[in-house]
């Protein structure tokens, strides 16, 4: 009985010191990020191979950005490549006194707004200024960046809009839009650079 009360302590005091590592960061109000994503199609790609998954690029795509949620992913089939989705927002959704006003949450590779009226933006301007990425890294450091990243974080993002294949007949394919909405409305980013800003 002992032995396992200690243990539950030890959980506890793990789960304790790792949401403190990823609280929050809350910023003065103003816009952030004032610019949205840089995209240039890539006219013509040849697959490569990642985790027996077959990815395409697509389009070469850089960000700046704050980290609006973060939902980690281990046990559904995107998770063999893609561990980890992030809500970005650039423009007015970089603005914490816009941000103070809508709840934010992630789940099953969606990112959902809510909000009471009268609305802080038009449901317009929130579509086009943010969005749900599914972050693949393209190496271990990539990876260990990303397991560091928290909310309010202004990020730094290089690498590929990709489609993903696989042999089973799953596919995965990005959004190359900023106005979409539903399924298939997220971007599939392969992740090749990331940069965290210092933290105030």
């Amino acid at each position: 009985m002992k032995k396992a009360f200690y243990l539950l302590l030890i959980l506890a005091a793990f789960m304790a010191w790792r949401d403190w590592n990823r609280r929050e960061i809350v910023h003065p109000p103003g816009v952030l990020v004032p610019s949205g994503p840089e995209q240039t199609e890539v006219a013509e790609s040849t697959p490569f191979s990642l985790n027996g998954y077959q990815l395409t690029r697509r389009a070469r795509f850089s960000i700046r950005a704050r980290v609006l949620s973060r939902e980690d992913y281990r046990w559904d089939t995107e998770a063999d490549v893609s561990p980890m989705d992030l809500a970005l927002g650039w423009g007015a959704m970089s603005d914490q006194a816009v941000l103070d006003r809508i709840t934010i949450s992630q789940g099953t590779r969606w990112y959902f707004t809510q909000y009471h009226l009268p609305a802080p933006l038009p449901d317009q301007e929130i579509i086009t200024h943010s969005g749900n990425m599914h972050m693949i890294p393209a190496n271990q450091w990539v990876l260990k960046k990303l397991r560091e990243v928290r909310r309010g974080d202004i990020l730094l993002l290089k690498g590929y809009l990709v489609d993903i294949d696989h042999g089973s007949g799953f596919a995965w394919h990005t959004s190359l839009r900023r106005d979409d909405t539903g399924y298939g409305s997220c971007e599939i980013l392969y992740l090749e650079q990331i940069a965290i800003e210092e933290r105030s």
